[in-house]
């Protein structure tokens, strides 16, 4: 570059005529020294500040990359646990449902069985209850049968039959009668 200018000097020169474009030699000279120091400073100074501070940089992009690795790992494995521990709530979900379900089943077996001994016990109470009135029925119309008796046999018979012991012995006599011919007619038709 330098032997470009010292050409291009020499020629203004000779030619007498300064072209405007070109700078003067001293300026030139200045110029390149102070360029020279420039650039000298620059390398000794800047350079090594600027190729540590790339150096930093570049740690630290590749630090952060591996802690976003690492990151992306344990997240990962955070992902996978939850997703073992989402499968294993579902099972006891389902098993839940499932003892649900039977215990369901084991109370509606338990409230019918209930409601049967229950229909059992007053249908039992029911009877009982018929039986006893139709007992007292049946002691209400022997009374009543007996009185009737008496009166119709007084009247047929022609005396009377107001004894209460007499009028006792006859009713019992009639009633055993008419059981008798009623126990054989159910044996016939058996």
């Amino acid at each position: 570059m330098y032997n470009l200018l010292a050409t291009a000097t020499v020629a203004a020169e000779e030619g007498g005529n300064t072209n405007p474009l070109l700078p003067h030699t001293s300026e030139l000279v200045f110029g390149t020294i102070s360029f020279a120091i420039v650039l000298l400073l620059v390398g000794w100074k800047l350079v090594p500040q600027i190729q540590k501070t790339l150096a930093e940089r570049t740690d630290a992009i590749e630090g952060g990359l591996k802690r976003a690795e690492d990151a992306q790992s344990e997240a990962q494995a955070t992902l996978k646990e939850y997703q073992a521990k989402l499968a294993e709530a579902r099972h006891e979900a389902a098993r839940l449902r499932e003892e649900a379900r039977e215990q369901g089943a084991q109370i509606i077996a338990e409230m019918r069985e209930q409601a049967q001994a229950e229909a059992r016990r007053i249908t039992e109470a029911a009877q009982a209850q018929i039986e006893a009135e139709r007992q007292a029925a049946l002691a209400s119309l022997r009374g009543e049968i007996g009185t009737l008796s008496v009166e119709l046999a007084g009247r047929v018979v022609g005396e009377s039959l107001e004894d209460s012991a007499r009028q006792s012995r006859v009713v019992d006599r009639f009633l055993e009668e008419l059981e008798g011919r009623a126990r054989t007619q159910e044996q016939i038709t058996s």
